[in-house]
């Protein structure tokens, strides 16, 4: 799927004072606050991380709130998809005016009926809407169905 990247940082994350007993947790916990949230310093939404302590020493911020730094080696997976690239997803909402996709757990995305192809026809059918090709009545979007559609724009 395109969209997500790799990526490699050496990164300053501050630590609460109370985290000082562990502070692997403390950092821990400050990258899992950044989790599946668009971050507009990675460029991207933050879907997983690794962290490795660089160094044992912690450099003590000076101010109201002494929290201290500790530099930390992370490889952070990011998902930025850019127009005109392709994202799979799964249907989870049918109307005569949209197909609803979640695309990879948490994103949302919208295919208006202006961009679904003409050859599709909405139906309903056992009480679930779906639509249904005009030339081939095998192929249909159905609740459940997984997708690969193509990015036109994005609203983080």
């Amino acid at each position: 799927m395109e969209g997500l990247k790799l990526s490699e940082a050496e990164l300053m994350i501050f630590i609460h004072p109370s985290q000082s007993r562990n502070v692997f947790q403390g950092i821990c916990r400050e990258l899992s606050s950044l989790l599946f949230q668009y971050n507009e310093t990675f460029d991207g939404v933050l879907l997983a991380y690794d962290a490795t302590v660089k160094s044992k020493q912690a450099k003590i911020l000076t101010g109201l709130h002494p929290y201290f730094g500790v530099r930390v080696n992370t490889r952070l997976l990011l998902f930025d998809p850019k127009p005109k690239s392709f994202v799979e997803g799964k249907i989870v909402k049918i109307s005569p005016e949209s197909i609803h996709v979640i695309v990879l757990g948490f994103s949302a995305a919208v295919i208006t009926d202006v961009d679904i192809r003409e050859e599709f026809k909405y139906r309903v059918r056992d009480g679930e809407g779906s639509f249904v090709s005009r030339s081939h009545k095998r192929h249909a979007l159905k609740l459940g169905t997984m997708l690969r559609l193509q990015v036109q724009r994005l609203n983080f």
